[in-house]
């Protein structure tokens, strides 16, 4: 038995667990105010839960553990981990930035007092069953129902009140994603807009993606859309008041989310953006924006409640597209690419203006 549990505590760690091996050695010197910067050391923070978890899974600990580079390099101390209540698994954790006003510097002003990042699935036999449960409640998009978020919830709400919103970031990877994603619409409908950092974050929907045929993956589109509207006006839900119009609600806050065109989990937030920009430029933006507040489920099973919004819903968006190849899915949904120092990106600010024409 003894045997058997030192052999589990002396498994070696993945390289890529390892900061020393695979983290941003190259952002020695942080400029806060540089976009890439801070994609780095958000995605960083996230790889910090996941192997948080992984500490806990083989039963690493302090000074065997890995976990704490991820964040102490940046200056950064873990005041709080979330635990799910269900499995027992860390699936997030709050991390507090150490200023030092003797090495204070103009660029340090541009770092978050608090950010909050939540991990992904891990498909490790401790964790299989409940993450696996959970991403299919995303699909279902029932998220928000489970006890994690509402965990994930509390602790952002607690740190909103301690520090206001101004100083916070959100981050998460995938299924962490989706959950920083329904955590930054929750605090905008309060009234505070958080700082958001979405990788690779889940878009469930027909994957048109995969036709080649531009004008065929538009035509589908744009079928769609009509069909969504004309439902929508029939059932009298294209006319609600501006309070409860959701892209009224969520139009200010723009999170930046970052996809991978070879990602088939998270690809669809590109023609979703795309679509979206070509129906307001043949005049159509109403249709679409009408279209994308119902999701075909809602619409046809007659659910009119608030909660009940697709999950991708944004009205606003900074998205940063990775033009690299991956040569797997494992690489092109993975959290690396986003610190990698010979990332190329696309990026391009989506951001919904509620007097649109269309």
């Amino acid at each position: 038995m003894e045997e058997n549990k030192v052999s589990k505590q002396e498994k070696p760690a993945s390289k890529r667990e390892i900061f020393c091996l695979s983290g941003p050695l190259h952002l020695s010197a942080v400029d806060w105010s540089n976009f890439h910067h801070r994609k780095s050391i958000a995605a960083s923070l996230v790889q910090g839960v996941y192997v948080l978890e992984r500490d806990r899974q083989q039963n690493r600990q302090a000074p065997l553990a890995y976990a704490t580079p991820w964040w102490d390099f940046f200056n950064f101390q873990m005041i709080r981990v979330l635990v799910d209540d269900v499995d027992s698994s860390i699936f997030g954790a709050i991390y507090e930035f150490k200023s030092f006003p003797f090495n204070y510097n103009h660029s340090a002003q541009n770092a978050p007092n608090y950010v909050i990042a939540f991990r992904g699935t891990i498909n490790k036999s401790n964790t299989r069953s409940r993450d696996l449960k959970l991403d299919l409640m995303c699909i279902r998009n029932r998220l928000r129902e489970s006890s994690r978020f509402q965990i994930a919830m509390q602790a952002v709400q607690s740190i909103v009140a301690v520090a206001g919103s101004s100083s916070i970031w959100l981050a998460g990877h995938s299924l962490g994603s989706a959950i920083s994603l329904l955590a930054g619409k929750n605090v905008t409908k309060m009234g505070y807009r958080v700082e958001t950092y979405l990788f690779n974050p889940p878009f469930f929907s027909v994957p048109v993606e995969i036709i080649k045929s531009e004008k065929l993956k538009h035509g589908i589109r744009f079928t769609s859309s009509v069909v969504k509207a004309g439902l929508a006006a029939v059932k009298g839900r294209h006319q609600r008041p501006q309070q409860d119009d959701p892209f009224t609600l969520l139009s200010g806050w723009i999170p930046y989310l970052f996809v991978n065109h070879a990602d088939p989990i998270c690809s669809g937030y590109i023609g979703y953006f795309e679509h979206r920009k070509k129906m307001e430029e043949i005049g159509a933006g109403k249709i679409e924006r009408i279209a994308t507040q119902n999701s075909m489920g809602s619409l046809l099973s007659g659910s009119v409640k608030s909660d009940s919004e697709p999950l991708h819903l944004l009205p606003s968006a900074y998205l940063t597209i990775n033009l690299c190849q991956s040569p797997d899915f494992k690489r092109a949904h993975g959290i690396h690419q986003w610190w990698d120092p010979s990332f190329v990106g696309q990026s391009e600010l989506h951001e919904y203006s509620c007097f649109s024409g269309g």
